[in-house]
């Protein structure tokens, strides 16, 4: 495995232009954005006007500023997806990095997000050929309303000075390169975290991405499905710390290398052309990281990447300490006798709706479960969701009711750590059981 560091790639925007009325110089400012990633997808929640002069606290409100922002993806024929102005739901001043002070030259303006406020998505799933989510481009202009203090109205941004994506700038970006002897060289890009060195080993979470988040910008797989949270404090201090690594497919990881057809139905893959290419990346993570302790290797994935975690775990029974795949898509029809022999005690946990669509719980990883259980595994278990909700308790529909969302994003709740069982007696959260597991 040749390994290709690379840095982090920085999203280049489509800026507003001014027109033919350029702005006087004392009226034109620039300011930073905040993005996060949260169970839909990422947004930016944060805007951060540079005043060009300090304010005392107070001085700003939701109703100082217009936040006006227009997405397009240049993919597309008709790149505009949408244009509108973002609801301002707080502002405060603050310092560069949004932080609340006293005085200071900034103010940050908190947006209103949502699964159903579009304008705020920074992330676009287009149904072109490749069928791929990509960053999409959000050129804001943020247009001071009234005056600040001694500060007249009109000041306007347009050039974006700084842009944070939390969680996510956590990751180094790398790549790497695999001679696989029967499908030729397959590149790959990857995401990877390292807690910090306190002399100990620390167990590594691979995470394999759904159908939508191929291609060669690993931040998107750690954006689409939130798999960033792997790098959160709360969540690394369930292991103690943890490494965590997010291979990026250059297609999908459902791709057998026969070209697709009307014919062949999606659920007939068996085998993924990545399969050695994946373990040797992870075998080649483990090797380059010391820190990582090989007993407490984990793997777990969502929808394809679900299929490739059942499939790596079938492949590679003896490398992994446990598996957690989410909607996964391998069809139980695919796995022999001997293969369940080979991972009945492995400790697996599954997560999957009655509302999937997708990936039917039935026809998946409902009889991949009976199968594993009639062997006498005696450490696996399913959590069969009746459907995917909001359980923050910030979303609701008109009638009050939780969000719900698409029944095939079970992974939800794997990030969110929403899922237990009671085990020897006890109610154990899914974080805490993953990070109890050890061959």
């Amino acid at each position: 495995m040749r390994l290709k560091k690379l840095g982090m790639a920085v999203t280049t925007l489509v800026l507003a232009c001014t027109g033919s009325s350029l702005l006087a110089e004392d009226t034109a400012t620039t300011y930073n954005r905040i993005d996060e990633v949260m169970d839909w997808g990422a947004v930016t929640s944060k805007v951060i006007v540079d005043l060009k002069g300090d304010v005392p606290q107070g001085s700003v409100d939701r109703d100082s500023f217009s936040v006006h922002v227009v997405r397009t993806d240049e993919r597309l024929d008709e790149p505009l997806i949408a244009e509108g102005d973002r609801t301002v739901v707080k502002a405060y001043v603050s310092d560069a990095e949004g932080n609340p002070v006293v005085e200071g030259r900034y103010a940050t303006l908190v947006l209103e997000i949502g699964p159903k406020v579009s304008l705020g998505s920074v992330l676009n799933h287009a149904r072109d050929g490749a069928r791929r989510t990509i960053w999409n481009q959000n050129a804001y202009t943020i247009t001071q309303k009234k005056a600040i203090g001694e500060m007249p109205g009109g000041l306007v941004a347009k050039e974006m000075d700084r842009h944070r994506r939390l969680l996510v700038d956590r990751f180094a970006l790398s790549a790497a390169s695999y001679e696989d002897e029967e499908y030729g060289q397959i590149e790959m890009a990857y995401a990877h975290y390292r807690p910090a060195a306190d002399g100990a080993r620390h167990p590594l979470i691979v995470w394999l991405h759904g159908g939508g988040e191929g291609g060669t910008d690993a931040t998107i797989p750690l954006s689409a499905n939130r798999a960033c949270y792997f790098a959160a404090d709360h969540v690394q201090a369930y292991f103690d710390g943890a490494f965590v690594l997010v291979p990026q497919c250059p297609t999908r990881w459902m791709d057998d290398g026969v070209e697709r057809t009307a014919q062949r139905r999606r659920k007939e893959n068996a085998i993924s052309i990545y399969t050695r290419a994946v373990q040797d990346l992870v075998a080649s993570h483990v090797a380059q990281n010391p820190d990582i302790d090989p007993d407490r290797i984990y793997v777990g994935g969502a929808s394809n990447g679900g299929f490739l975690a059942v499939r790596m775990i079938l492949s590679y029974p003896e490398f992994y300490a446990a598996a957690f795949p989410s909607s996964e898509a391998l069809n139980d029809t695919y796995v022999t006798d001997e293969e369940i022999e080979g991972i009945v005690g492995m400790p697996i946990w599954f997560v999957n709706s009655a509302m999937d669509r997708t990936v039917p719980a039935p026809e998946f990883c409902l009889k991949l479960y009976d199968r594993l259980c009639k062997a006498g595994a005696p450490n696996v278990y399913l959590s069969y969701l009746r459907r995917v909700i909001d359980e923050s308790g910030l979303y609701k529909n008109e009638d009050g009711t939780p969000y719900e969302y698409n029944g095939h994003w079970s992974w939800i709740y794997f990030y969110n750590n929403d899922l237990s069982q009671v085990i020897d007696g006890r109610r154990v959260s899914f974080m805490e059981w993953l990070a109890a597991q050890s061959k």
